[in-house]
């Protein structure tokens, strides 16, 4: 992979004075989050299952948008070895936790540091882009502008895979809903507006693969694509 020029680099730096919501919207609980996200969200439930439903060819390139400690990342590469993956992610700690986990791995990855709604990548850039529990970080219109900024970056036809908090299916997933809902953008997300904003954003055949019942609320895979040719709806916030 080429590393990046002096102006990226540049750019990349600038990124450390941006206002962002860490992890579980608490910085000193950075250092737990893969032990959190591991007992309390179950990700290796439905991480697997979201590889799983990409169909990854050889030689493609792949984003983990949001990618946090890499854990996603270095799913996609260890299952498919002969793919291009890049990580990106907002907040340097985090980032800095996933550059020593792909180290340890030994996986040959690039973890870049940018935002969702700013993506820096040229059109078409990529066949899949990947992101998982990283939506409801977003306040509404940041979820609109990642959107349009991943149907921007894939490839006509490239598809997009998500996991990220959903509408509770049961009573059971109401009550840990009431609690993230204070810490998080999570709005959209509980009241099952995320198709909605699939569609308007241009994406098409926006599918929910699967749902997990976890103890931060109902978890709900989806996978969709950019169209063959270009349909993206101007949509006003």
């Amino acid at each position: 992979m080429k590393p990046w020029s002096k102006q990226e680099v540049k750019k990349q730096r600038e990124f450390k004075h941006l206002a962002y919501i860490p992890a579980f919207n608490r910085r000193f609980l950075t250092p737990f989050y893969d032990l959190m996200m591991k007992y309390a969200a179950r990700e290796s439930t439905f991480k697997p299952r979201l590889v799983g439903q990409a169909r990854i060819d050889e030689g493609q390139r792949v984003l983990d948008l949001g990618c946090g400690t890499a854990t996603l990342t270095i799913l996609i590469k260890k299952t498919n070895p002969q793919a291009e993956v890049i990580g990106l992610d907002i907040d340097p700690e985090i980032l800095g936790i996933a550059k020593g986990k792909v180290a340890e791995a030994g996986v040959n990855v690039r973890l870049d540091q940018g935002m969702a709604h700013q993506l820096p990548y040229p059109d078409g850039f990529f066949d899949h882009v990947f992101s998982s529990m990283v939506f409801h970080h977003l306040a509404h219109e940041d979820k609109i502008r990642a959107l349009k900024e991943i149907i921007r970056v894939l490839k006509p036809g490239g598809e997009m895979h998500i996991t990220d908090l959903g509408k509770p299916h049961n009573f059971f997933m109401r009550l840990p809903t009431l609690i993230i809902r204070r810490l998080e953008e999570t709005e959209d997300n509980v009241k099952g507006l995320l198709p909605k904003l699939f569609y308007d954003a241009g994406f098409e055949h926006v599918e929910e693969t699967t749902r997990h019942m976890t103890l931060v609320g109902t978890v709900i895979l989806y996978k969709t694509r950019k169209p063959l040719r270009s349909t993206v709806r101007e949509v006003k916030y």
